[in-house]
């Protein structure tokens, strides 16, 4: 076999492969073989059918076989001679195949040169403070005081701002359109009730019903209603008011294993400080990736960078259907967002080269047992036993997987432990 490896750039290789005529008359007959003793050719008996006729009769068939037998591992031979490894699967194209003649094709593919990272030890990173402030506390306790809200039943008097109305309400447009809806509940003081309907509803007792009009503005977001005039009629069933609970010991205590409101602050301050460490955390760990994205000094293989773009587009999409919507149907223009995606893909690209050039000076490979504590944790976050996701992921490839982002992870601790963290205890 002939190859010959033709640089592109410093990622792009191309691969000319000739394989020599005797092969490939070899790997025909032997398909041509497979064909004759399972083809049914009329004069013939099954089996009998002569080489000649087999050939001519499944002419395009045999080399079409022939070529996906031949070229897999001629491309694979080749590759490990010159010891150039491809970091997505090779482009095959310009295929000539014919009975009594080389086969030629030619492969091309993007690889990562060796390169030098650079000294660790001039990596300089700042972490954020990880102090929680008393009003972050109180805002925390505001948000948990507001959601332990209630509504109890208003008797006595109209509507007032703040008040959640119970209505019959029936709608008309100024073209005559009609609809009506029961048991309608309205918050006044909510930002997404119409321009002007609250202060017609204000006064309103239970029992009683009023007729307006709206005017909506020409910008109001609702196309179908801008610009136009809507008729209202409400019929007032019920009033309720949002009450907030006292931030005392009795509220504390309502909220679960907590004798005093100190205590729950404490919990609060506690839980505030741990997100705060982590934020602080992703923070340091985002500005090494950035960092090391600059250290790399060759383009990217395009292929890395849109695989990347794809898993990025994917991942959102997933997220959107856990949220019950249709990523078909969310209005989004997908083409700018890939486009929006290609900045951070090159920079998670370019630096996810870079850890694998640590792991591999460093000799950095993750145990058996750090694989099976790995899966077991992504068990216990899905829900599933160790031995379902193994399998789910021995099935779909996923192990390898399993194994860069350890590999990675090794590589982030050492970097981490030299460079210089400015706000390190340290």
């Amino acid at each position: 076999m002939k190859a010959d490896l033709i640089d592109v750039n410093e990622t792009r290789k191309n691969l000319r492969v000739e394989i020599p005529s005797e092969v490939v008359d070899a790997q025909i007959d032997r398909v041509a073989r497979d064909y004759s003793r399972k083809a049914r050719i009329p004069g013939f008996r099954p089996g009998k059918a002569p080489a000649r006729v087999i050939k001519q009769r499944f002419k395009d068939q045999i080399l079409h076989d022939v070529a996906h037998e031949l070229i897999p591992r001629a491309v694979d031979d080749a590759m490990r001679e010159r010891g150039v490894e491809p970091v997505d699967a090779p482009d095959i194209r310009d295929v000539t195949v014919e009975e009594g003649q080389a086969l030629t094709f030619t492969a091309s593919f993007d690889t990562v040169p060796a390169f030098e990272p650079g000294d660790f030890a001039t990596i300089s990173l700042k972490r954020p403070s990880h102090q929680v402030e008393e009003a972050a506390v109180d805002e925390a306790l505001k948000r948990l005081r507001e959601r332990a809200a209630r509504h109890e039943p208003v008797e006595g008097r109209g509507i007032i701002d703040g008040d959640t109305a119970t209505l019959d309400l029936e709608r008309k447009t100024a073209t005559g359109e009609a609809d009506r809806h029961q048991d309608v509940t309205i918050e006044l003081g909510s930002t997404a009730n119409p321009p002007g309907f609250d202060e017609q509803l204000l006064g309103l007792e239970a029992g009683s019903e009023k007729t307006f009009s709206i005017h909506y503005p020409s910008d109001y977001a609702v196309s179908e209603l801008a610009g136009s005039d809507v008729s209202y009629t409400a019929h007032v069933k019920a009033l309720k008011r949002r009450v907030l609970p006292e931030l005392d010991d009795e509220f504390a205590k309502d909220l679960g294993e907590f004798e005093t409101l100190g205590a729950l602050r404490a919990r609060v301050r506690e839980d505030l400080e741990h997100e705060a460490r982590h934020a602080a955390e992703r923070q340091v760990r985002s500005e090494l990736m950035k960092q090391l994205a600059a250290r790399v000094p060759f383009e990217l293989p395009a292929s890395l960078i849109e695989r990347e773009i794809d898993r990025r587009l994917e991942d959102f999409a997933r997220r959107l259907i856990d949220q019950k919507i249709d990523p078909r149907q969310a209005g989004i223009d997908w083409d700018a967002f890939r486009e929006s995606q290609r900045e951070p893909a090159r920079e998670a690209v370019a630096s996810a080269i870079v850890l694998d050039e640590v792991a591999r000076r460093e000799h950095f490979d993750p145990t058996e047992d750090e694989m099976e504590q790995e899966i077991a944790r992504y068990a216990e976050r899905t829900g599933r036993t160790p031995a379902a996701v193994r399998a789910a992921l021995e099935k779909e490839g996923g192990l390898s997987r399993v194994h860069v982002g350890l590999r990675r992870d090794k590589s982030i601790d050492f970097l981490m432990a030299r460079a210089t963290i400015a706000g390190d205890a340290k």
